[in-house]
């Protein structure tokens, strides 16, 4: 049961539902799309409008406390209170209407992270988990899969960064993973990757250059439901430069095909 963070929790689902609502409520319709700093990295009214929204919800609750957001950046006067926000993670993929997108809001206090909330509006998908309490999917508890070794074959998932021309490390790693017999997926958004992983329907799951808006929630839900979340050099940390998520038992190999 939720003690310490239930408030946090909730307001947390309040605002990740009302940028979802958002979503839906643009979805098939004309809106401004322009690109950040490169072609393929977007940014649309949408997200403008949902992270407004989530920062209104999380401020009235919470006014002192920093907010780190995907197109606003870190405002706020308690930095060790802290809300890490994507609130349109797969912008991309909205953009064309493909619908695999989400919203993200992650809580830390003091650096650790506490409270993670995703939610998928086109399929009604809320994942949750506070730490030290599970992790949990429309309410119902979730866990990683069993999946071992690698070659069962193991689902795995990545991305990949919006300069793959100039940084091809990851088509490297695909490459190896590829010709190994194993099945991967590329999604294109990165929290939804993690939260899969947490519920068992993916095994495994690599990514490099995400920013702390995109795994701030994820991860804690991966751990909270068994999983394991490091960097490539297996160190127990989401923002490294790069990610690495699984069920934990077959870790160590997908750290070892990665390396």
């Amino acid at each position: 049961m939720v003690t310490l963070f239930a408030d946090h929790l909730h307001t947390a689902i309040r605002a990740a539902r009302a940028a979802g609502a958002i979503h839906l409520a643009y979805a098939g319709r004309a809106f401004g799309v322009r690109s950040k700093t490169t072609l393929g990295d977007l940014v649309t009214e949408v997200d403008t409008l949902a992270e407004a929204e989530i920062r209104r919800l999380l401020l009235a609750d919470f006014p002192e406390h920093a907010i780190l957001g995907e197109e606003e950046g870190l405002v706020g006067e308690i930095r060790e209170a802290r809300w890490v926000v994507d609130p349109l993670d797969g912008t991309v993929n909205y953009a064309h209407g493909f619908p695999v997108y989400c919203v993200s809001i992650g809580f830390e206090q003091h650096g650790e992270r506490m409270v993670g909330v995703v939610y998928d509006p086109t399929r009604d998908e809320l994942f949750t988990a506070v730490k030290g309490e599970g992790a949990f999917l429309n309410g119902q508890q979730i866990q990683v899969s069993t999946t071992e070794p690698l070659a069962t074959p193991a689902l795995l998932a990545t991305g990949f960064p919006y300069n793959v021309a100039q940084d091809a490390r990851n088509l490297d790693l695909l490459r190896r993973a590829l010709a190994l017999g194993l099945p991967v997926r590329r999604a294109g958004a990165a929290a939804l990757d993690l939260c899969y992983v947490a519920c068992g329907r993916f095994d495994g799951y690599w990514e490099f250059g995400l920013k702390p808006w995109d795994a701030a929630a994820g991860s804690l839900i991966v751990e909270e439901a068994g999983g394991r979340v490091s960097d490539g050099q297996g160190r127990p940390t989401p923002y490294g430069p790069m990610i690495v998520a699984s069920n934990k038992v077959l870790h160590e190999e997908l750290l070892g095909m990665l390396r």
